[in-house]
């Protein structure tokens, strides 16, 4: 891993249909983006925020951060972070996508996706998170929580808004017990030729089935090698959402 260069790129746009200005939204006494911006500067020496915003931006340069401005008309945070990377310059080996909505990613999480590139032959990576086996088959079965099936060599093989594998013979609410399943945790890293090349995609079958943008990877043959975490983070779609991060960041202060 020494040998190569990371730059960790935070796409920020505005316009988000559930949460209009979620980045500049407040947690904490402090905007959204900058407690991303702050956690990802633990681990990584080199972040910027890519937005198509200025008042984005603007907030970015207020508390010392770097910001870089992007097109409107991206059709996801990876198209946005490879235009960010060229804006940049364009120098680093593998570039690190963490949601601009993700106050409490971790540093061991970054650190963990890192390494992932200690294998030459990683074009991308992830993490997940084991499901618990104690959890509930209604989490599971939450289809706003991808589940993703491993190979034996931490490869993704899929990707699935569904519970995957089904447990052919077993009572469907007793499969956390009797299966790891994996929990996808939204963080990517790419080597900066492999982003250029997936950004050049179409949309593929499965990609517009399950509306998940690794799928077009998978079926153009890129590899996924895989990370675990432990931690469980919050993520910040909706102002309920942002209610519940404000709730976790005042238990955290009274521990």
């Amino acid at each position: 891993m020494n040998h190569l260069n990371f730059i960790g790129i935070i796409p920020a746009r505005y316009g988000s249909t559930r949460f209009p200005g979620k980045p500049l939204a407040t947690l904490g006494g402090m905007t959204v983006i900058e407690r991303v911006y702050r956690q990802v500067s633990k681990a990584m020496d080199h972040v910027i925020v890519a937005t198509d915003d200025e008042r984005i931006a603007q907030a970015v340069q207020g508390f010392g951060g770097e910001a870089v401005m992007t097109s409107t008309s991206h059709r996801s945070g990876t198209d946005r972070c490879w235009e960010a990377y060229q804006n940049h310059g364009g120098h680093e080996d593998v570039i690190i996508n963490i949601q601009g909505d993700e106050p409490f990613v971790q540093p061991s999480q970054l650190r963990t996706i890192m390494s992932c590139f200690d294998d030459d032959a990683t074009d991308i990576a992830t993490l997940v998170r084991p499901f618990p086996h104690d959890g509930s088959i209604e989490a599971l079965m939450n289809p706003n929580m991808a589940k993703v099936v491993l190979d034996l060599n931490h490869h993704a093989r899929y990707f699935s808004r569904s519970v995957i594998p089904y447990l052919r013979g077993i009572e469907c609410a007793e499969w956390p017990k009797h299966h790891q399943y994996y929990a996808h945790i939204g963080l990517y890293a790419y080597r900066a030729r492999v982003l250029e090349q997936i950004t050049h995609l179409p949309q593929s079958p499965l990609e517009l089935a399950e509306s998940l943008e690794q799928l077009r990877w998978l079926e153009n043959g890129y590899t996924i090698r895989v990370g675990e975490s432990q931690v469980q983070t919050i993520g910040i779609d909706t102002p309920d959402d942002l209610a519940r991060a404000e709730a976790f960041l005042k238990s955290q202060s009274h521990d």
